[in-house]
């Protein structure tokens, strides 16, 4: 096959993560070595920035500032939530045609995936040869035919930390604590807040999934148990818990609420905790306890691009995979998605797959890091976290004789 000369287009979509920026410099500095690319083009925000022509030049970009930004979190092009249809996905070839995009790098998820598929389709039709890399991101780790995604390791780090600071604070000054994580279709970010728990009543105490339906009765029941048991009770819950029927309790609290894009509003008011703590309240208002001490947090975007959180896992993968994109693309003059594929506990490959086969496609958390109850992870989870998340801070608690006043 001759070797195809042009442009090289990169952009990042999406949600920001810690390390997504390793991506962008590893597509960067790998493009630098293939004679075919002539230059190296960045995209602002994303595929509108490309319909808009907002580009950057980044051929000439000096080592020591790449590698400033590789270690900067959130999008350095900036991002965009732009779902492109077909008819917005031929802007795009059409910019790419008067540019001489020959290869394009897109950082994102789901949403960048199927755009990277369509784009394609436009240029088989018009028999423009065009190489399209999807390059995977995403803290919700809900990209298919990967074991995990980059982003999704820090972003777990952070809430690992978070949780086992939460606890030992909830330890200090009892009460019920609800805290609400992202995840609106998969659980992983979610049930790493089990990471962290060092003794047995460590929180949090409860977790809540997507994968499973959350019966409002049996989530008190939950709650109450472990508080008559401990005096306090933890608990993590994923924005996108739903109950049988389908209906995220975000929805039944919040009337059906919707955001931009027509998704009903899950965490991002801080509703859902605070309704799901009226609830209980007045569940043991019921039972006559009424001084009950409780409270609710939605930890938010600081998930996605906390500074000086980050995996040094993740961070290199990043960077892989950005340099992945490139090799295929460019050296070996492919078309797809880069997936990371574990292959022994620790070490991993990077393999290309079939746009087709990831776009509008999620992953769910496994049944077997799932416990039986619905409300907590399994050991096995914790397992596959630990290479991605590495080592945390470390806590401890006073151990220590109660006073006796008769050897005093």
């Amino acid at each position: 096959m001759s070797t195809l000369k042009g442009n090289l287009l990169v952009a990042q979509g999406g949600g920001p993560t810690a390390v997504i920026n390793q991506s962008l410099v590893g597509v960067i500095t790998e493009a630098r070595k293939y004679a075919q690319i002539t230059h190296i083009f960045g995209a602002k925000h994303g595929v509108q920035g490309i319909v808009d022509e907002n580009l950057l030049d980044l051929t000439e970009l000096p080592s020591h500032q790449l590698e400033a930004v590789a270690q900067t979190p959130s999008s350095a092009l900036l991002s965009t939530r732009k779902k492109p249809d077909a008819e917005f996905c031929k802007k795009i070839f059409n910019v790419f045609k008067k540019y001489n995009i020959r290869y394009f790098c897109y950082i994102g998820g789901n949403d960048s995936s199927e755009t990277c598929r369509i784009i394609g389709e436009s240029a088989k039709s018009e028999n423009y040869d065009l190489r399209l890399i999807h390059v995977p991101k995403t803290i919700d780790n809900d990209l298919v035919l990967n074991d995990h995604c980059p982003g999704f390791p820090s972003a777990a780090k952070y809430v690992a930390q978070a949780f086992a600071g939460i606890n030992l604070d909830n330890k200090a000054l009892p009460g019920i604590h609800i805290v609400v994580v992202m995840g609106r279709h998969s659980g992983f970010l979610t049930a790493a807040s089990a990471y962290a728990k060092k003794y047995n009543d460590d929180g949090p105490h409860l977790v809540y999934l997507p994968e499973r339906p959350l019966k409002l009765e049996q989530f008190f029941t939950d709650v109450k148990e472990v508080y008559d048991r401990l005096g306090r009770c933890l608990i993590a819950v994923s924005e996108g818990v739903h109950d049988e029927s389908g209906t995220t309790i975000a929805e039944r609290f919040t009337k059906g609420e919707v955001d931009s894009f027509g998704h009903v509003q899950l965490s991002g008011t801080g509703a859902l905790g605070d309704d799901l703590v009226v609830y209980l309240k007045e569940r043991f208002k019921e039972l006559k306890i009424e001084k009950i001490r409780a409270r609710a947090d939605t930890l938010g975007y600081p998930q996605r691009s906390f500074l000086g959180c980050v995996s040094e896992v993740d961070q290199r993968e990043a960077r892989e995979v950005g340099e992945k994109a490139v090799q295929f693309s460019a050296g070996q003059n492919q078309t797809g998605s880069v997936s990371i594929q574990r292959i022994a506990d620790y070490v991993v490959r990077y393999e290309l797959k079939p746009l087709e086969e990831i776009a509008n496609k999620t992953k769910y958390m496994s049944d077997a890091f799932i416990n039986e109850a619905g409300n907590g992870v399994t050991a096995e989870y914790i397992n596959y976290l630990r290479p991605l998340i590495g080592p945390l801070p470390v806590y401890e608690q006073l151990d220590a004789p109660a006073v006796d006043i008769n050897k005093i």
